[in-house]
């Protein structure tokens, strides 16, 4: 999961919930100090939340895009249930819908969508169900499929453990795993996160991961820029697998430089200033 080094947003966002008919999400709103070049809808991956984010929210404000970063249904501060069903990746891909819907107030195709490794999943699926509402995807350290055999394993083990521990007792255990260095760093903030997610979602989702097929082709045959940016180093999604999925797309790709599998938290300004070139590309 992404590490965000504070919880606190910028003075350009402020927390609010996202009204849809799918009901509502919380989400960070970062408005830019002038004219609105673009609107962007940002979705964390699995075990984050918006706050993943953060770091991003003003440089690409500054840059003249109103960025809004979401917890989606059972993560964080927006409401889930205890229904595995409820997160089937069909069901989030139309949750981003109307999230992208309610924040499309100039016509269709006025959003840039970025997803962040499961969010990049959800995005995707999003796209192929209804490209219409986006004027861009970004793919943040997601890849084509399933995820490595490692982190395979790893879901496995959390799934199982939360299948019969607390929340609280599965992040003690975590933390044990942790290495020093970031167990140091990690803080209330994180822990009061993992408190607040749905066990059910965190299931579901680690399926999904896990099971994820190969749509590149699908997405390839629908008309819309892609970027795939991911850090030079990735144990989730090897880098060249993202390489060859970006040339299977004819998609624009960056590689941030000493940036692991989180570049919105590794090198969050040099992350931020090349999305904001691609979306200005555009």
């Amino acid at each position: 999961m992404s590490r965000p080094h504070t919880f606190t947003p910028p003075p350009c966002a402020h927390a609010r919930q996202l009204r849809t008919p799918r009901g509502d999400f919380a989400v960070l709103d970062a408005s830019p100090p002038g004219a609105v070049r673009g609107t962007a809808l940002l979705l964390p991956g699995y075990m984050g939340s918006k706050e993943d984010f953060i770091a991003l929210l003003e440089p690409l404000s500054a840059a003249g895009y109103r960025i809004v970063a979401v917890d989606g249904r059972g993560q964080y501060e927006t409401a889930g249930t205890d229904r595995q069903e409820n997160y089937a990746q069909g069901e989030l891909a139309l949750d981003a819908l109307a999230q992208a819907a309610a924040l499309d107030a100039g016509g269709e195709g006025t959003v840039h969508l970025l997803g962040h490794s499961l969010g990049g999943q959800i995005a995707r699926a999003a796209v192929l169900l209804d490209a219409s509402p986006f004027r861009s995807l970004t793919l943040m350290s997601s890849g084509p499929a399933e995820v490595v055999e490692a982190q395979q394993l790893k879901v496995k083990v959390l799934s199982d453990a939360l299948a019969t521990l607390s929340m609280a007792e599965v992040w003690e255990a975590m933390r044990a795993l942790d290495p020093p260095e970031e167990a140091a760093t990690d803080g209330e903030a994180l822990r009061r996160r993992w408190l607040r997610h749905r066990p059910a979602q965190l299931i579901a989702t680690g399926r999904q991961l896990v099971t994820e097929p190969d749509r590149v082709a699908e997405l390839a045959a629908v008309r819309l820029p892609v970027h795939v940016l991911s850090g030079e180093r990735d144990d989730t999604w090897p880098v060249p697998l993202l390489d060859g999925m970006a040339g299977r797309l004819g998609a624009h790709r960056t590689r941030i430089a000493g940036a692991e599998h989180s570049p919105n938290t590794d090198r969050p300004e040099q992350t931020a200033a090349a999305i904001a070139a691609f979306w200005d590309s555009l």
